[in-house]
C-alpha cells in the first residue's frame, strides 16, 4: 500500500513538473513544411523515360503512349503517428515535413504524380496552411504543362471502430485543385465511435512530454499542445459559415460524402488499408458500407488494393471469430492443411495450455484456462494479443495470418477484401448493385517518402517497421513476465501505443505500391481524368508496364475498351492483355538527382538510393485472371462467385513482355453482371519483408518455426532488410460485361 501511494505521489510530480514546463513554453516549436528544392528534373531525363515507356509498349504491340506512375498515399510528420515513429526513442530518425515528400517523390523516386495525405485529425490550421503553400512550391518549380511530377493536395480521414458496428477504416481524399477555390479551408476528419476527436488529455500530454525532453530537435510537445488547443467544430453549421480555427470531423462516411458536396470541390476518396486487423476489429466486413447511405460512386472509384501495409485483395472464407445466433462471439477452431487458418483466438488458448501444462497442471485445469483465454482474446478485440501476458512473436507463429495470400495485410479481416467489396451486393436498394472500384497501390508512407518501392533496400526507413530501440521504456507493453493464465484487457493499465501488435505486425510491412496509369499527357487534369475514368492499375512497387482491353464492345467498328470500363453486351467478351517488367535498378543514384540536392540531402531523404534504372527489364512470368461474379441473393455465398485465378497464361520464357487473349464462353449464358481483372507476374525477386514471418511448415502444413522481422531493433538489427524473394506484380482494374437489359429492363441477377 506504501509502495502504491509513493508511486503514485511520484507520478503526480512528475505531472506537475510537465505541465509547469508547458505552460511556460520551455518545450517545443512549431514544425514548419521545410523548404522544396528549387530544381526540376531536367528535360533531357523526361524525354527519356518517354521514348524508353514507349519503346517497350511498342515491343508487344500496345499503343505509343507512356504510362505515368505516382503514389496517392503519402505521411508526413505533420500526422501525430508519423511524428510519434520519428522519435529517436522508438528508432526514428527525426522530421521529415511535406518539402521533403516533393524532393523525394521528384529527385529520389522520379515520380510522375503524387499527393500529400496527413491524418485529418491532427492537422491544425496552420499545419493546413502551410500544407497547402508547400504543395503549391512544389508545382511551381516546373512547368504546368508538361511537368517532371504533379503534386496533388489531400489528407486521410482516419476512423478505427472499437467493433464491427462501429467501424467503418480509412479513406484518402485527393483534391484535383490547387486553387483557393478548389480547396476546403480545412481538411475534414474523422470522428470516433464515441464521437470524440482524439486528442491527447492534458495529464498524458505532460507525461509524455517529460518522457520526450531529449528528443530535441522534434518538438513532440509542441505538437501535441497545438492540437489540443483547437477544438471540434460547432455541429450542424454549413462548411462555409464555420470558424476558421476549428476541427471538422464526421462520425460516417456519408457525412463525409456530405461535406464534401456542400465544397462542391473535385475530390476522390479512396478507401485503403481495409484489410488489416491492426484496425479493423475481428469479424469487420464491408456489408455497411455497400449502400448508397455510406457509398459516393462518383468519388469513391478507387480501391488501394496494396501498400507498405500488404495486400487487401484476396477474399477467403475464414473467419477471426463467428457470431452465434443470439449475438455471442465465439472462437473458431484452425481450418486443415497448409492454408488452413488458425484464429489469434484459438492460439492464445493454445499457449495458454502450453504453460499451463509446462507447470504440471492437469489437462482439465489447463483446458479450462484455455477456454477463459480465447474468451478473454475476442473481448479485447484486436487488442487481444496483450491478454496473453509475455507471449513472443514466435509464440502466436502465424495465428491471424492468410497463409496462401500475396504478401498479404496483418491479421488478415478477409470480408473487408476488395473481392468481397466488388461482389457483395446492397439488396435493400431498389436496384441492387455492388461497388465498382478500379484498382491502384500506393506506399502509405510515414517518412515523407513518395514511392519508396523502386529497390528493395533501407527496411527501418523505407517501410514503416518501427520499434522502440533496446533498453527503451516499454511504450508498448511487451515486457512482460510470462503467465500460465490469460489476463483480461480490464485488468490491466492502460499503455502508451500498446493497443496495436506493432512487434508482430513488423513483418508485414514493405516497401509500398504504386499506382500506373494510362493518361493522354503528363499535366494535372490528364493525370485526374485517367484517375477518374479508372484507367489506372496497382503494383507491389515495380514500375511494370500492364495494358488490360476488352476487344469486342458493342457496337460495330467500336473501339477497344480499357480496363476500368463498364459495357453492356450478350456475346461472350474477348480481352487482350499485355505486360512488360520493371527495370532492374543500378546501385546509387542519377547524376541529375545529387546535382539538385547535394550529398548532404541525398543522403538525408534518398538515403543514396534513388530510381536509377538499367537498360535489362526483368521478366513476366505468367498472367492470371480473376474472374467475379456479383451476387443474386444476399444468401449467396461469397466464395462461390470469386474464381482466382479462373485462368493462367504462361509468358515466353526467354522475354520480357508477354501478350495473351482469351474469351469467356460462359457469359452469354449466365445472364448475369460480371467482372474481370488480371494480374501480371514478375519472376521472383528479392524484397523486404518478401516472406513475412518467414515460416517452417511441417508435414501437416503447420508453422512450426519463424523468423520474424522484428520492430524492436534490440531483436532484429536495424541494418538487416529482412529480404526474401517474391513475385511482385501489378493488378488492373476491373472492366464490367452486364447482360443486356430484357425488354421489361431487368435483368436475371436483379
Amino acid at each position: 500500500m506504501k509502495r502504491a501511494f509513493y508511486a503514485l505521489a511520484g507520478f503526480t510530480a512528475l505531472l506537475v513538473v510537465g505541465l509547469f514546463l508547458l505552460g511556460y513554453g520551455y518545450l517545443g516549436r512549431h514544425e514548419g513544411p521545410g523548404q522544396v528544392t528549387d530544381r526540376a528534373l531536367p528535360a533531357a531525363v523526361l524525354k527519356a523515360a518517354e521514348a524508353r515507356s514507349i519503346q517497350a509498349a511498342q515491343r508487344v504491340g500496345a499503343p505509343a503512349t507512356q504510362i505515368l506512375f505516382g503514389d496517392l498515399h503519402v505521411h508526413t510528420t505533420f500526422s501525430s503517428d508519423a511524428f510519434v515513429m520519428s522519435l529517436p526513442l522508438l528508432s526514428g530518425e527525426g522530421s521529415h515535413p511535406p518539402a521533403d515528400a516533393c524532393d523525394f517523390a521528384r529527385h529520389c523516386a522520379a515520380l510522375d504524380f503524387w499527393s500529400i495525405n496527413d491524418h485529418a485529425e491532427s492537422l491544425t490550421p496552420s499545419h493546413w496552411e502551410e500544407t497547402v503553400e508547400s504543395l503549391r512550391q512544389c508545382n511551381a518549380v516546373t512547368d504546368p504543362t508538361n511537368p517532371d511530377v504533379t503534386a496533388f493536395l489531400g489528407w486521410e480521414w482516419t476512423q478505427d471502430g472499437s467493433t464491427p458496428d462501429n467501424h467503418w477504416g480509412h479513406k484518402n481524399v485527393v483534391l484535383r485543385g490547387t486553387q483557393d477555390e478548389d480547396i476546403p479551408t480545412r481538411p475534414i476528419g474523422a470522428l470516433q465511435p464515441d464521437g470524440d476527436i482524439v486528442v491527447v488529455p492534458p495529464l498524458v500530454r505532460a507525461g509524455l512530454a517529460l518522457l520526450f525532453r531529449d528528443q530535441r530537435t522534434l518538438d513532440f510537445t509542441r505538437f501535441l499542445e497545438e492540437n489540443a488547443s483547437v477544438s471540434a467544430c460547432p455541429e450542424g453549421v454549413p462548411v462555409r459559415e464555420l470558424p476558421a480555427n476549428c476541427k471538422e470531423a464526421t462520425r460516417t462516411p456519408g457525412e463525409l460524402f456530405d461535406k464534401l458536396d456542400e465544397w462542391g470541390v473535385d475530390s476522390l476518396v479512396i478507401p485503403h488499408g481495409t484489410t488489416w486487423g491492426n484496425t479493423a476489429p475481428p469479424g469487420s466486413s464491408w456489408d455497411r458500407q455497400i449502400n448508397r447511405a455510406q457509398n459516393d460512386p462518383d468519388r469513391q472509384k478507387l480501391f488501394e488494393i496494396y501498400s507498405g501495409h500488404g495486400s487487401s485483395e484476396e477474399f477467403r472464407d475464414f473467419a477471426a471469430v463467428t457470431e452465434e445466433l443470439d449475438g455471442t462471439l465465439v472462437c473458431p477452431e484452425p481450418g486443415p492443411g497448409p492454408t488452413g487458418f488458425t484464429p489469434n483466438c484459438w492460439r492464445a488458448g493454445e499457449i495458454i495450455r502450453e504453460r499451463c501444462l509446462a507447470t504440471g497442471e492437469s489437462e482439465l485445469t489447463c483446458e479450462e484456462r484455455a477456454v477463459v483465454a480465447r474468451r478473454n482474446h475476442i473481448e479485447g478485440g484486436r487488442s487481444g494479443f496483450r491478454t496473453v501476458l509475455g507471449a513472443s512473436v514466435e509464440d502466436w507463429r502465424d495465428a491471424g495470418q492468410c497463409r496462401d495470400c500475396f504478401l498479404p495485410a496483418f491479421d488478415y479481416r478477409p470480408q473487408m477484401s476488395a473481392q468481397y467489396a466488388l461482389v457483395r451486393k446492397d439488396f435493400e436498394a431498389e436496384q441492387p448493385h455492388a461497388n465498382r472500384f478500379g484498382f491502384i497501390g500506393s506506399s502509405d508512407n510515414h517518412t515523407a517518402r513518395p514511392g519508396t518501392g523502386y529497390k528493395e533496400v533501407n527496411r527501418s526507413e523505407m517501410t514503416e517497421s518501427k520499434g522502440p530501440r533496446a533498453g527503451a521504456p516499454d511504450l508498448l507493453g511487451n515486457q512482460k513476465a510470462p503467465e500460465p493464465y490469460s489476463v483480461s484487457l480490464a485488468e490491466q493499465p492502460s499503455i502508451p501505443f500498446a493497443d496495436r501488435d506493432i512487434e508482430r505486425m513488423s513483418s508485414f510491412l514493405t516497401t509500398g505500391g504504386l499506382v500506373g496509369l494510362h493518361a493522354t499527357g503528363r499535366d494535372r487534369d490528364s493525370i485526374w481524368q485517367a484517375l477518374e475514368g479508372r484507367h489506372v492499375y496497382g503494383t507491389s512497387g515495380e514500375r511494370i508496364l500492364l495494358w488490360f482491353d476488352l476487344l469486342n464492345p458493342p457496337g460495330e467498328k467500336a473501339d477497344a475498351r480499357p480496363m476500368g470500363s463498364e459495357v453492356e453486351m450478350n456475346k461472350n467478351p474477348r480481352f487482350r492483355v499485355r505486360a512488360v517488367g520493371a527495370w532492374q535498378q543500378k546501385p546509387g543514384c542519377p547524376e541529375a538527382s545529387l546535382r539538385a540536392l547535394g550529398p548532404e540531402r541525398l543522403h538525408d531523404i534518398c538515403r543514396n538510393e534513388c530510381y536509377f534504372p538499367s537498360d535489362v527489364r526483368k521478366k513476366i512470368s505468367r498472367i492470371e485472371v480473376v474472374r467475379l461474379k456479383t451476387q443474386q441473393s444476399a444468401e449467396e455465398p461469397i466464395s462461390d462467385l470469386i474464381e482466382d485465378p479462373w485462368l493462367t497464361l504462361p509468358c515466353p520464357a526467354g522475354g520480357t513482355g508477354c501478350v495473351a487473349e482469351f474469351d469467356d464462353p460462359d457469359f452469354a449464358s449466365s445472364d448475369r453482371e460480371t467482372l474481370y481483372y488480371v494480374r501480371a507476374i514478375q519472376e521472383a525477386t528479392p524484397a523486404v519483408n518478401g516472406q513475412n514471418l518467414r515460416c517452417q511448415m511441417n508435414d501437416a502444413g503447420v508453422c512450426v518455426a519463424l523468423t520474424p522481422c522484428h520492430g524492436d531493433d534490440a531483436k532484429t538489427d536495424y541494418e538487416d532488410d529482412c529480404i526474401a524473394k517474391t513475385e511482385e506484380r501489378a493488378w488492373s482494374s476491373p472492366i464490367w460485361v452486364d447482360p443486356v437489359p430484357r425488354p421489361d429492363n431487368t435483368r436475371h441477377d436483379k
